[in-house]
C-alpha cells in the first residue's frame, strides 16, 4: 500500500477492506496448483494454498469474528473480546489482539475505531491499546517495508509524522490501566522506529518485565531492537535471548528466543550446512521441549511453530517438520511466510517438502 494522504485511496480502501479480511480469513483464491495439487492435499490431510488463512498464525475464532465484523464497521464484538482480556488479565492475548484490531483499521480509514472511541468514552483503556497499534501499523504503511537506501524522502517523511502519536496513545494507555504491562510491550516497537537509546528501551524493558516478566511477545519486540540491523548487534541480541531463556519457566516459549536470534542475523546469508550445525540443532532442540510444555491455548504457539517447521525442513528434520506443519495447517500469518508476497504458496512449498521428506523416510 502507498501513502495513505490522498482522500480517494483512503475511501477506495475502506471499500474494500471487508472484502480483503475476508479473502485472508477464508484463504485467498489461487490459480497456482488447480485440482490436481487440491487433490493431493485432501489425500495427506493437509490443504492447498488456496484454503490457507493468511491473516492469522493459528486458529483464533473469537478474533476472526471479531475481525470480520470490523472490517463490517461494527465495533462491538472487538470491544467484547478487548474487555475479556483486560479482566483475565490475559496480557498476551490482548498484546496480540490488539496488534490484530489496530492492524485491520489501518488498512482503511479506521472509521470503525473512531466509532468505537465515540461510543466508550475518552477514558477507555481498551480501545486506547487499539489506537497504539492503529498509529504504528499506519505509520509502517507509509513507510512501506524496503529497506532505509530504497524508501523515499517522502515515505520517511509520512513516518516520523505518524509514528511519534503512538508515544502519547501509549502513555493514555498506561495511565487508564496500570497494570497492564502492554502498552509498555508495544512501546518496545516503537523503539525500533523512533531511534530510542539503550537507556531508553531498559527503561522500558523494566516497565514490561514488572507487570509481566515472561511477556513473549515484549520479549521478540526487545530482541528485534537488540538486532544488529536495528540499534544493537549480534552479541548483544544473542547475550538478551540467552538470558530469557535460561530465566524463564518451561512452557513459556522463550527457549525459542536464541533460535530466533540466530534466524534474525543468519538467514539468506547461512550456507545449508550452517542450518545443520550442533549449536542450531540444540537451539531447536531447547525450543521443541518447550513447545512440548505450553499450554494448548497459548497465543503464541503457532506463530512458534511455523517458524520450527521451516527450520527443521532446513535442518532435513522432515517427520519433526511435518509434525509441526500439521498442527498449523489452515492458517500462514506467522513468519517466515508472512516475509513474502504470496506466504500461502511458500508455506505450502515448504510443507510439501517435509511430506515427501517424511515419506522418504
Amino acid at each position: 500500500m502507498s501513502v495513505e494522504t490522498a482522500r480517494v485511496i483512503v475511501v477506495s480502501l475502506a471499500v474494500g477492506v471487508a472484502w480483503v479480511v475476508y479473502r485472508r480469513v477464508m484463504g485467498a483464491s489461487s490459480s497456482r496448483g488447480g485440482a490436481r495439487t487440491a487433490r493431493r492435499a485432501e489425500a495427506l490431510g493437509l490443504l492447498p494454498a488456496s484454503r490457507q488463512n493468511t491473516l492469522l498464525p493459528g486458529p483464533a475464532p473469537e478474533l476472526e469474528r471479531a475481525l470480520a465484523a470490523a472490517a463490517r464497521g461494527d465495533w462491538e464484538p472487538a470491544a467484547g473480546l478487548m474487555v475479556a482480556t483486560r479482566e483475565r488479565r490475559d496480557w498476551q492475548r490482548r498484546y496480540r489482539y490488539a496488534g490484530a484490531l489496530g492492524g485491520l483499521a489501518a488498512e482503511g480509514d479506521g472509521a470503525w475505531l473512531d466509532a468505537w472511541e465515540a461510543a466508550a468514552g475518552p477514558d477507555d483503556p481498551d480501545v486506547a491499546v487499539v489506537r497504539i497499534d492503529f498509529t504504528i501499523s499506519l505509520a509502517w504503511r507509509l513507510r512501506g517495508s524496503a529497506w532505509a537506501k530504497d524508501t523515499t524522502s517522502e515515505q520517511f517523511g509520512g513516518f516520523f509524522r505518524v509514528l511519534p502519536q503512538a508515544v502519547k496513545h501509549i502513555e493514555r494507555a498506561a495511565e487508564l490501566n496500570p497494570d497492564d504491562p502492554t502498552p509498555y510491550a508495544k512501546g518496545a516497537t516503537v523503539a525500533l522506529g523512533l531511534n530510542y537509546s539503550h537507556d531508553d528501551m531498559h527503561r522500558i524493558w523494566q516497565e514490561i518485565t514488572s507487570r509481566d516478566p515472561h511477556h513473549y511477545g515484549a520479549h521478540t519486540a526487545a530482541l528485534l531492537y537488540w538486532c544488529a540491523k536495528w540499534h544493537g548487534s549480534e552479541e548483544l541480541a544473542t547475550s538478551f535471548a540467552q538470558r530469557a531463556a535460561a530465566s524463564a519457566p518451561p512452557g513459556t516459549l522463550l527457549r525459542m528466543l536464541p533460535l530466533i536470534s540466530w534466524w534474525e542475523h543468519h538467514e539468506g546469508s547461512g550456507k545449508k550446512a550452517d542450518h545443520r550445525s550442533p549449536q542450531l540443532a540444540a537451539q531447536v532442540d531447547a525450543a521443541l521441549a518447550d513447545v512440548a510444555a505450553a499450554p494448548p491455548d497459548h497465543p503464541d504457539l503457532p506463530r512458534v511453530r511455523h517458524l520450527l517447521a521451516y527450520i527443521l525442513v532446513r535442518q532435513g528434520r522432515f517427520e519433526a517438520a511435518l509434525e509441526q506443519f500439521r498442527l498449523v495447517d489452515g492458517h500462514v500469518g506467522a513468519v517466515p511466510w508472512s516475509l513474502y508476497e504470496d506466504p500461502a504458496a511458500v508455506y505450502c512449498r515448504w510443507r510439501d517438502k517435509a511430506v515427501r521428506g517424511a515419506r522418504r523416510r
